[in-house]
């Protein structure tokens, strides 16, 4: 009991370790990418945080295989290194037995896993894509950047705005707005107008209309260079003309239930692609359990590059087995299961090999060339 607990206790601290290294990691590139759309005005800046917790589970469900299997890899590559393994097996503890525990181990990944990918991860999809309709729906105030050039929705007119105070009345203050029209003889008609304060309001159709008060138009022809200036107490201009329509939900934030029921097989290659990241960690322990044995004087990354390549050709296959089931080059009933009798396969084979079945084998197999 002890030594199962040693063997837990050094896989889960790999394992905790790598999972929130790569967390890190991928957040970090995720944030990124949600800033660059907040400084391009795509969703307001208060909503960036909120962007970024709701990614956290679908990424969470990716990362939990590879953080189980490179934890393993890790935590028994020094323990080989350390000869801890040699005093181990001298002891009667076999290589088969740690596959064991880690089995034990994977079970309880397993279950925690498919928490996050069957329930967690299409909940928090399903709410990102509503805070993207909600941030569409009102990019009025919050999508205009102080300090900055912006194009309307419409591409009508470019508008700058000195500052912006959502306590006032008029929350926009100092507004810069420029248009260009072109008439019938080719001829570029241009209207900037410039106002001391203003707001966004919404119809009734969602439609978005810009409303400016105490300014002055100026209009004229370019090639004339003549301008005719107008003095305003409010001027109107409609910078959004469609309502927010909601946006195409994706078959990844379609509940686990409503995929059993669709029966489509877009939502069975969903299905099975949910089931196969938890079904995955058992095969996953299974190859890396044997590639982690790497002598001394190799280190404990000695296998490293071996074992990651088996682990991307698994996925790379897993994704390439769901796109082919999309497109109906795979049979429903085979789907993504061929490729977990692949992995079950090696797996069986690697655990095999230094045990007396394998030896058979070999044996069987030098006696036949």
């Amino acid at each position: 009991m002890l030594i199962f607990r040693y063997l837990l206790k050094e896989s889960l601290k790999s394992q905790v370790a790598i999972f929130f290294v790569l967390m890190a990691i991928f957040i970090t590139l995720r944030f990124v990418r949600v800033l660059g759309d907040a400084s391009d005005g795509d969703i307001p800046a208060s909503l960036v945080v909120g962007f970024l917790a709701l990614y956290s589970p679908v990424l969470a469900s990716l990362v939990l295989p590879i953080s189980v299997f490179l934890g393993i890899m890790l935590a028994y590559g020094r323990l080989y290194v350390d000869s801890e393994i040699t005093v181990m097996k001298a002891c009667g503890i076999s290589e088969w037995y740690i596959t064991r525990v880690m089995l034990v181990l994977s079970v309880l990944m397993m279950l925690i896993t498919a928490t996050v990918t069957l329930w967690l991860s299409p909940l928090s999809a399903e709410s990102e894509y509503q805070l993207r309709d909600k941030a569409t729906s009102e990019a009025g105030i919050s999508a205009i950047i102080p300090g900055r050039f912006q194009q309307t929705g419409n591409d009508r007119a470019v508008i700058f705005v000195h500052d912006v105070n959502s306590d006032a009345e008029k929350p926009l203050k100092r507004i810069f707005l420029s248009q260009h029209q072109q008439d019938d003889d080719g001829e570029t008609t241009v209207h900037v107008v410039y106002a001391n304060e203003g707001d966004v309001t919404v119809g009734s159709n969602g439609a978005q209309t810009l409303v400016l008060n105490e300014g002055k138009q100026y209009e004229g022809n370019v090639a004339a260079k003549n301008y005719r200036i107008v003095e305003f107490d409010e001027y109107q201009i409609q910078i959004s003309e469609q309502a927010p329509t909601e946006s195409n939900r994706k078959m990844v934030a379609v509940p686990t239930l409503a995929l059993i029921d669709d029966g489509s097989v877009e939502a069975i290659a969903e299905l099975q692609w949910r089931i196969a990241i938890p079904l995955s960690l058992p095969f996953l322990v299974l190859i890396a359990v044997p590639l982690s044995a790497v002598d001394p004087r190799q280190g404990r990354f000695g296998k490293m590059f071996p074992a990651i390549l088996l682990y991307l050709g698994y996925f790379l296959l897993l994704l390439a087995s769901r796109r082919a089931l999309e497109d109906g080059k795979i049979p429903v009933q085979i789907g993504l299961w061929w490729v977990h009798g692949i992995m079950l396969i090696i797996g069986v084979l690697l655990i095999a090999r230094d045990r007396k079945t394998g030896s058979w084998f070999r044996s069987l197999w030098s006696h036949r060339t």
